[in-house]
C-alpha cells in the first residue's frame, strides 16, 4: 500500500469510529508514558535545553498533521518583519533528500532536497530559513550565516532541545483532537494536557465569525485560512478570481495534512471538484495529475512548488493567508513590539 493509502486508513483510525483503536492503546499508552518521561528529563536538567542569541517563537501543534501552522509562522513573520525586526525561519525539511543538514533554503532551492514547506517559507516572507531535523544546529547556523532578532520555528513544539519564549500551539475545532489518543491509536503526539503549558492556544476554523464554536472550545484566540486568486503553475504572474471557474468541472488536488479543508474551501466558493486527496507532502509527478478529460486542476500552494516543471496550462494553484481574529492581532501586535524592544 502506497502512503495515500496508508495515510486514508490512519485518518479513519484516528478521526473516526475504529475498532483498531482499542487494539493499539496498549502502544499508545507506553508512547505517552515516553513523552512524558522525555518532557520531564528536559524539565528537571536530565536533558539538556540550547538558548540561542536571539529570541524564540514556536508554532506548533499536539496532532498529526494539518492544522495551518505554516500560514501562521508566515503571517508572523510578516507581522514581525513590518515592526522593523529581523526574521529567520526554522523547519523541519520533512521528506527532504538532502544528504547534509541543515539546509539554507531561498526561493529557488529544490523542494525535493529540501522539503516544500521550507521552500514556501522562503518564497512568502523573503526571510532567511533553514531547514533541519536538529533545530538547535539549524538555528545556529542561520545565525552564523545572517544575524537575527527573532527565530520562528514552523511546527517545533516537540522539540524540547531549544529553548523557546513563546509557545503557540494551534487546533483545528473541525476535526477537533480526534479520537483522544496519543500515537499510533490516535493522532496525538502528546497529550491534551501539554496546551496547558503554552502561551497561547489558537483555535484554526471555518469561519472567524462563528463565536460560540471558539468560546465553547474555551480558546481565546482563533484565525482561520482565507483563499486568494488562483494562479497559474506555469505562469504565476497570471491570475484569476475562484468565481471565474464556475461553471466548470474541476479537479481538486491537495496532499496536505488535510486534504478535506481545502476541498471545502473550493466548495464553499461555488465551485464544482472532483478531490483527489494524496498523503501529506506527497512527490507529485506528471502522471499523478493526468485525469484524461482536459478540466482544469486546482492544487495548493505548497504541492504547485513540486509541479511547477512539468506544469500544463490549466493546471492552478490557489494561495492562502491566514487571518487571525481581532483578540489574536492584538496578542500578536503585542508579542512583536516587546520583541521590537528586546532587540
Amino acid at each position: 500500500m502506497n502512503r495515500t493509502g496508508w495515510d486514508r486508513r490512519l485518518q479513519a483510525l484516528w478521526y473516526g469510529d475504529s475498532r483498531v483503536a482499542i487494539a493499539l492503546l496498549p502502544f499508545s499508552w507506553l508512547y505517552c508514558a515516553l513523552v512524558r518521561v522525555r518532557a520531564l528529563a528536559y524539565r528537571v536538567g536530565l536533558l539538556r535545553r540550547s538558548c540561542l542569541d536571539c529570541r524564540v517563537i514556536v508554532v506548533g501543534n499536539i496532532a498529526v498533521g494539518g492544522t495551518g501552522k505554516t500560514p501562521l509562522v508566515i503571517a508572523i513573520a510578516k507581522r514581525a518583519q513590518q515592526a522593523g525586526l529581523r526574521v529567520g525561519i526554522l523547519t523541519r525539511g520533512y521528506l527532504g533528500r538532502a544528504e547534509h543538514w541543515p539546509q539554507q533554503v531561498d526561493g529557488s532551492s529544490d523542494p525535493g532536497q529540501v522539503g516544500d514547506e521550507a521552500v514556501l517559507l522562503a518564497r512568502k516572507t523573503g526571510a532567511e530559513v533553514f531547514a533541519g531535523p536538529d533545530r538547535v544546529a539549524s538555528g545556529r547556523a542561520l545565525l552564523q550565516a545572517s544575524p537575527c532578532d527573532l527565530l520562528i520555528c514552523d511546527d517545533g513544539l516537540q522539540h524540547y532541545a531549544l529553548q523557546a519564549d513563546t509557545e503557540i500551539a494551534l487546533v483545528d475545532i473541525t476535526r477537533g483532537q480526534g479520537n483522544g489518543l496519543c500515537l499510533p491509536a490516535g493522532p496525538l503526539r502528546e497529550p491534551v494536557s501539554r496546551l496547558r503549558s503554552v502561551d497561547a492556544v489558537v483555535a484554526l476554523g471555518d469561519n472567524r465569525d462563528n463565536r460560540d464554536d471558539r468560546d465553547a472550545a474555551g480558546w481565546p484566540y482563533s484565525m482561520c485560512l482565507v483563499p486568494g486568486a488562483a494562479r497559474n503553475v506555469a505562469d504565476p504572474s497570471n491570475d484569476r478570481g475562484l468565481a471565474s471557474f464556475h461553471g466548470h468541472t474541476l479537479h481538486a488536488v491537495a496532499g496536505i495534512g488535510n486534504p478535506e479543508r481545502f476541498f471545502t474551501t473550493l466548495r464553499a466558493a461555488g465551485l464544482s471538484i472532483q478531490a483527489h486527496p494524496f498523503a501529506d507532502h506527497h512527490p507529485f509527478s506528471a502522471a499523478d495529475l493526468e485525469f484524461g478529460d482536459g478540466n482544469p486542476v486546482l492544487m495548493t500552494e505548497k504541492d504547485a512548488l513540486k509541479c511547477e516543471q512539468f506544469a500544463q496550462h490549466n493546471w492552478w494553484f490557489v494561495p492562502i493567508e491566514a487571518q487571525p481574529d481581532a483578540r489574536l492581532e492584538h496578542w500578536l501586535a503585542k508579542l512583536l513590539n516587546q520583541e521590537a524592544k528586546l532587540g
